[in-house]
Order: structure tokens, then C-alpha cells, then sequence
């Protein structure tokens, strides 16, 4: 009996990238600008999902009407202030090494972000990644977003793969949850900002402290050559 291919499917910021918390300021500058005044806490506990989940639920908390047009003006603000930090992004400690072993094992891969393609390709560009050959699923390419599974699913479909062979890699609990309901395995990592114990809770099958902390094991995952 052949053994089972191994393949991941990666989360961006706050996975990759560390890039986590120029989101949130571009949030917190975004909500500003339509008056929203929010602790910065409050935003990190839903960087992960997707734009327009996060700013239903920030409105909903604040009581705030849930309007179309306040919506869409917060995502440009936010995309707006994003790109202005953008220059700060820098790839978390071995995720270009980790992402250069997988592809040399001929191990799938792929990245499957809630963010659009406008606020993303500058955090992917500093993983030196060739996007012509590089599986790439962004919020604009599915209907729904984290916490849904669209993401996962599209990622694995492209890669040829079974999604419940897959391994999802995230920094967040929305990521374990579209994990979850994908039906695949995740594996949380801590560089984002969230505890072990949240990751393991909403479903991480292992939690490691960052990408180099993964590749140094990446044989619990089946990830040798």
C-alpha cells in the first residue's frame, strides 16, 4: 500500500508573514474614520476571519447599524491604511526556508488567505514565491471566508489533493475552526498572537511557536522526503 502524499495549506499573516498587527492598526484606523472607537485587543481577537464577518461583528458589539455602504468604506480605509504598512511586513522566521523544503520534498503546498489579493500580494512578495506556479486562494476567488471552510477546500481542490489528507497551518482559532469543517487537520502556530491552549481548543491537532519551529519537526506531520 502506497503511503498517503502529505500537503499543507497555509494561512498568510500572522503564519507566513508577520504581519499581523499592521492589520490591526489598519483596522483600528479604519474604524476611526467612521468614528468607531475600539480597543486594540478587541480587534486582534477577530484578525483571521474574514472582512466583511469582522466588521459585521465589530458593528453588531457596538450597536452600530450594519450598513452595505459603511461596510465597503471600511474595508478601503482599511486596505488604504494596510498598504501604508505594508513596507514594515517581513516573513516570520523560516517560513521562505520552510516553504522552499516542502517544495524541493515535492510536498503540495499552498496559501489560502482571508484577505484580498490588494492587501495580500505585497506580504506574499517577501516570501520571494514565483506566483505563476505558487497555488494562491484569496477572500476575492471564494463566496465565503474563514471561519468557512471555501478557502481550505479551493486550496486543496487546486493542488489536486484530498482536503482530509491536508494539513491546515494558521495562526488563529478561525483558522482551526475552517479547519475543523473542512475536515482537515490543523496545526496552529503561536506567531499570531493566540495561546496554545485556544489553539488546541478549537481543534489544533499540534501547535508549534513559528515556521521554523514547524520545519524543525516537520516529520510529525509526514513531511519528509
Amino acid at each position: 500500500m502506497s503511503r498517503l502524499q502529505t500537503s499543507l495549506i497555509f494561512d498568510l499573516d500572522g503564519t507566513l508573514v508577520d504581519s499581523v498587527y499592521q492589520h490591526v492598526l489598519a483596522w483600528r484606523e479604519a474604524l476611526e474614520m467612521e468614528g468607531i472607537k475600539l480597543s486594540v485587543w478587541r480587534i486582534h481577537r477577530k484578525i483571521g476571519m474574514s472582512g466583511g464577518l469582522f466588521t459585521n461583528m465589530l458593528l453588531r458589539e457596538t450597536g452600530l447599524a450594519i450598513e452595505p455602504e459603511r461596510i465597503e468604506r471600511l474595508r478601503r480605509f482599511h486596505t488604504s491604511a494596510f498598504n501604508r504598512h505594508a513596507a514594515d511586513v517581513r516573513p516570520l522566521p523560516g517560513a521562505p526556508e520552510l516553504l522552499s523544503y516542502l517544495s524541493n520534498a515535492e510536498i503540495p503546498w499552498a496559501i489560502a488567505t482571508s484577505g484580498r489579493m490588494e492587501t495580500a500580494r505585497s506580504s506574499i512578495e517577501t516570501l520571494a514565491v514565483d506566483f505563476e506556479r505558487t497555488t494562491i486562494v484569496t477572500r476575492d476567488q471564494v463566496k465565503f471566508a474563514k471561519p468557512d471552510p471555501d478557502l481550505f477546500l479551493t486550496a486543496a481542490e487546486r493542488l489536486g489533493v484530498e482536503i482530509a489528507d491536508a494539513f491546515v497551518v494558521g495562526d488563529s482559532v478561525w483558522d482551526m475552526l475552517a479547519a475543523r469543517r473542512a475536515h482537515a487537520l490543523g496545526i496552529g502556530l503561536l506567531s499570531g498572537g493566540y495561546g496554545r491552549e485556544e489553539l488546541e481548543r478549537a481543534g489544533a491537532y499540534r501547535v508549534y511557536e513559528d515556521p521554523a519551529d514547524l520545519l524543525g519537526h516537520i516529520d510529525e506531520v509526514g513531511g519528509r522526503r
